[in-house]
């Protein structure tokens, strides 16, 4: 079995709670971002990278580090998989936007970029985190549409 870790960036708490419901579905390991170092992922074969949206679509501070870490990485060998919180009534154009710069943190290091979940049954205008019609990972709203997320995880986690 694939060994699996969750490194998540969580501010008020939501990513956080997300994270230890996939990992409770998945038996995965789970740790904050700033945890992530090149010796702290090594022994996983999955990583599950998630963050909370702020702003105009931008990532949870915890996260600055570790994305510039994540780019200087040779992930060949791995899967990866990507999931964001956000809010698509209050930022409804950057909705989950975070998924985007956790994307560029890997696209280019070797690994299984998996997960990539279509953009059907959402409500949003727009996001940068929206290549060739489907999310880079799996988005979720916890302030509008949390009956939503355990069917939207589930299906993610299936999907690899």
């Amino acid at each position: 079995m694939a060994k699996t870790v969750i490194f998540f960036g969580s501010t008020t708490g939501t990513c956080e709670d997300i994270a230890n419901r996939i990992a409770a579905k998945n038996g995965a390991d789970v740790k904050n971002a700033s945890e992530l170092t090149a010796e702290s992922v090594a022994d996983y074969d999955v990583l599950l990278l998630g963050s909370s949206t702020w702003g105009a679509g931008e990532l949870q501070d915890d996260w600055f580090g570790p994305c510039e870490v994540l780019k200087g990485l040779n992930l060949s060998g791995k899967t990866v998989a990507l999931f964001a919180v956000g809010d698509y009534s209050a930022y409804g154009d950057t909705f989950c936007g975070a998924l985007a710069p956790l994307y560029e943190a890997v696209k280019n290091t070797g690994a299984k970029i998996v997960g990539q979940v279509s953009t059907d049954g959402y409500t949003f205008d727009a996001s940068e985190a929206v290549v060739n019609g489907e999310f880079v990972g799996l988005a979720l709203d916890e302030s509008n549409e949390p009956e939503k997320t355990d069917a939207r995880i589930d299906a993610w986690l299936a999907s690899f």
